[in-house]
């Protein structure tokens, strides 16, 4: 009874050990199939490497002056009579801005008038009587001389009283006056300030090195702060014939038309001064670029090929996809493209996003790039 009841357990534990032995068993077998299986291709986006033309650009720095500007002083004191402008209107030339108080002068100039023809009249009286050699010659000089002196005295009383009265020197957009009626202005005090706005400048300065690929009437593009994603383009109008010694730059100054008055001088500008001759260049998405301390590099994709040399290609039929990674060399950046110039040739296709998942040889599958679509889409709605 006693053996039977053991042959039993003996029994039922080796049932135990050989079910937990296959049950093991079954665990590694698929473990070593999950390994052995082939991994799925990892979804990246893509893009083909393009030749364009590439104009190449002089990126610079600069600020906005008026093409005429001044701030208006008056150059003898007084006292304001009369302000004859609104603060941001427009003037013409010799339009007038202020007048100021002349009675003085005026009187002045009265007295110098009536001194004037008493002069003239003792000239005339003389001359006839000097004809006649009823007076000395030296008596004659003296009353040409006493009119001589009459005459520029009542010229510079009137060109005083004219400096009463100011007057537009140009064209152009006058500023917020700084006087009102009343006031007492000394010499040298300002007004207001007048800007002629129809062009405007723009200064900047450029290294010695791109001196030979400047000349007048380059076209220049300028943005501003104010008004984001909008340019403007001008001309190049002079180029300083001195480098600064201390900087070792040139400065430049190109001409920029503003017939809606939306450019002010003062503005910051940033500008690319626009080269002449644009060769095709390799172009490619700047999300395609991995930048590393070792270099640049990018994942191109190819098609698997197999020991016999074919292509292999999935159960759908369509050619397997891996991607090497290659080193570049990349040149100027702009607008979300960036140049290649070695390692890479046109027509060739890129990884753009899904990089950090990929190693060389990696299998890969093309998806369409999500930010592209929605970018696509956006500009599809706003066009409708």
């Amino acid at each position: 009874m006693l053996l039977r009841r053991m042959l039993v357990m003996l029994g039922v534990v080796l049932a135990v050990v050989l079910l937990l032995a296959g049950y093991k068993a079954f665990s590694i077998y698929q473990q070593i199939q999950a390994f052995s299986a082939p991994r799925p291709a990892i979804s990246v986006s893509a893009a083909v490497a393009e030749a364009q033309p590439w104009q190449e650009r002089l990126p610079a720095i600069g600020t906005l002056t008026a093409f005429q500007g001044v701030d208006l002083t008056v150059e003898v004191a007084g006292t304001v009579r009369d302000v004859l402008f609104r603060s941001g209107e427009k003037v013409t030339l010799n339009q007038p801005l202020i007048q100021m108080d002349g009675a003085v002068e005026q009187a002045t100039l009265e007295a110098a008038e009536a001194d004037l023809t008493l002069a003239r009249v003792e000239f005339e009286r003389g001359r006839s009587l000097v004809s006649r050699q009823m007076i000395s010659k030296s008596d004659f000089d003296r009353l040409a001389a006493q009119l001589q002196k009459n005459t520029g005295t009542v010229s510079q009383l009137k060109a005083l009283l004219g400096k009463k009265r100011i007057l537009a020197p140009f064209a152009g957009t006058i500023g917020i006056r700084q006087v009102d009626v009343g006031d007492y202005l000394a010499s040298g005090t300002v007004i207001a300030t007048l800007q002629d706005l129809s062009t405007l400048y723009v200064d900047f300065h450029l290294p010695e090195q791109a001196v030979p690929k400047l000349a007048v009437g380059q076209k220049v593009q300028v943005s501003v702060a104010a008004y984001p994603g909008e340019f403007f383009t001008g001309e190049i109008g002079a180029l300083n014939p001195k480098v600064d010694e201390a900087t070792r730059n040139v400065q430049v100054r190109a001409m920029l038309p503003n017939p809606d008055d939306k450019l002010l001088p003062g503005m910051f500008a940033s500008l690319e001064v626009l080269l002449p001759d644009a060769p095709p260049r390799v172009v490619v998405p700047e999300t395609s670029i991995t930048y590393t301390l070792y270099g640049n590099s990018v994942y191109v994709i190819e098609p698997k090929t197999g020991e016999d040399g074919q292509v292999e290609k999935d159960d759908k039929g369509e050619p397997q996809l891996q991607v090497q990674r290659r080193y570049v060399e990349t040149g100027p950046r702009r607008g979300g493209k960036v140049v290649v110039l070695k390692g890479l040739t046109a027509g060739e296709q890129v990884v753009t996003a899904g990089q950090l998942k990929l190693d060389n040889g990696a299998h890969v599958a093309i998806v369409a790039d999500q930010a592209l679509q929605l970018e696509s889409d956006k500009q599809a709605g706003n066009s409708r």
